[in-house]
């Protein structure tokens, strides 16, 4: 199981105890015995059915460790293959197509129970694995779950986040298409951070996120769409590092998440009149003004369904916010996390570029987290090394060290 698979798994677990986590659960027991009554489908593993012990046990291990403690431990045994035998597979395939009708966990359950199996030798991973490579495996999808309306009185307990296309920007003589990307407090109306950028790709999305972290603590819960941005593993791991529930829609779902796009719409009726006095030349230019406005209108203007301005409402419960210790701490958060195999000369490519990395790493597959500026590489999810840019000019001008046999070889030709 490699790191990203962990890291799949750990999301998934942190999903069952988020609830608890949040102060949303007023009865723990009665919800992880809800919990443990269904079978759910996890990463890597397929159908699990739990016990409250299991869960309790995880829901330490996070308050312990945050949310490394989740991840599933490395094997002792790593490294090393544990399959069955062609004649195992043979025999377990018959007997499924024959209990075509079980789910997975109850056939191997079945095949414990009869003695064909013990489970210290093969696990139900490894069978079901078997299962899914054959299209053995039930075609039962999870139901969608239920979506409840939000409404809360206390700041930081949801924010709501999405992006908006913005006006245009003529540079050079072409037009420039802008995006918003936004999060506003469910509570106050406040809106923690925003800005326009030319681009609506995960970096845009990384940018507002951490500045709105920065200035006005951490939420509790992030409500969005269901768009790819937002359901990035490197999103989702961020949020559940934080302690954070993050929450999508329901697909074209857009009333769900009401506050950010009435928001959405104020910006259009009360901001966009003052660009067409004046239209900005600059993303820069376009950025500053919106801020402006946003401090000394925006949040400064009585808000009709709470007869308070979103800034009198926040900070009338600024105590009760969790604020960031250390900004800094939150960039190893949002790095990119991919496999990379080194090659021969100890280089790997990210983003288009050659890096070089630790000679011990050559023909190995390892994890590298990176964002436009670092690439570092990580080994079982620890930081390592950090993976330096090749210079091919300073390269060239490095003296390699020649192999005792070549330069025996070159000694033989000499005399």
């Amino acid at each position: 199981m490699d790191e990203k698979v962990r890291e799949k798994v750990a999301l998934f677990r942190y999903g069952l105890l988020a609830p608890v986590l949040n102060g949303q659960v007023s009865n723990q027991q009665e919800y992880f015995a809800q919990i443990c009554s269904k079978v759910h489908e996890v990463p890597f593993y397929g159908p699990k059915e739990f016990t409250p012990k299991t869960l309790a046990g995880w829901l330490l291990s996070y308050r312990r460790f945050g949310f490394d403690g989740l991840k599933p431990k490395i094997r002792s045994d790593r490294g090393k293959h544990r399959v069955l035998s062609r004649e195992q597979e043979e025999y377990l395939i018959a007997l499924r197509k024959e209990l075509r009708d079980l789910p997975a966990s109850v056939f191997y359950e079945r095949l414990v129970d009869r003695g064909e199996i013990l489970p210290k030798d093969v696990s139900y991973a490894t069978v079901y694995r078997l299962l899914k490579k054959y299209g053995l495996v039930g075609n039962e999808s999870p139901k969608s779950p239920e979506r409840k309306r939000f409404s809360y009185d206390t700041v930081n307990v949801l924010w709501q986040g999405d992006m908006s296309v913005g006006p245009y920007i003529v540079q050079n003589g072409k037009k420039l298409k802008t995006f918003l990307f936004a999060f506003i407090d469910d509570c106050s109306r406040l809106v923690p951070f925003a800005q326009f950028f030319f681009s609506e790709k995960f970096e845009s999305l990384r940018t507002v996120f951490k500045e709105a972290l920065i200035r006005r603590g951490i939420p509790k819960m992030v409500y969005v769409d269901n768009g790819k941005i937002y359901r990035s593993d490197t999103f989702q791991i961020a949020c559940a590092s934080l302690g954070i529930i993050l929450t999508h829609t329901q697909p074209y779902d857009a009333p769900s998440k009401g506050k950010i796009e009435r928001f959405f719409g104020t910006v259009k009726t009360r901001f966009f009149p003052l660009l067409k006095e004046k239209p900005a030349s600059s993303l820069e230019e376009l950025n500053r003004r919106f801020w402006q406005w946003l401090e000394e209108d925006y949040h400064r203007k009585v808000h009709a369904s709470l007869g308070m301005t979103p800034l009198d409402v926040y900070l009338s419960q600024v105590s009760q916010v969790r604020m960031i210790d250390d900004p800094a701490s939150l960039d190893p958060l949002f790095l990119k996390r991919e496999m990379r195999k080194v090659k021969h000369d100890g280089t790997i490519s990210v983003n288009n570029k050659l890096y070089e990395v630790p000679p011990r790493f050559i023909g190995q597959k390892i994890e590298v987290r990176f964002d436009e500026d670092v690439v570092y590489v990580y080994e079982n999810g620890i930081a390592v090394d950090k993976a330096i840019p090749v210079n091919f000019a300073d390269n060239a001008k490095v003296k390699r060290h020649r192999s005792l046999s070549f330069q025996a070889m070159l000694a033989g030709k000499e005399e």
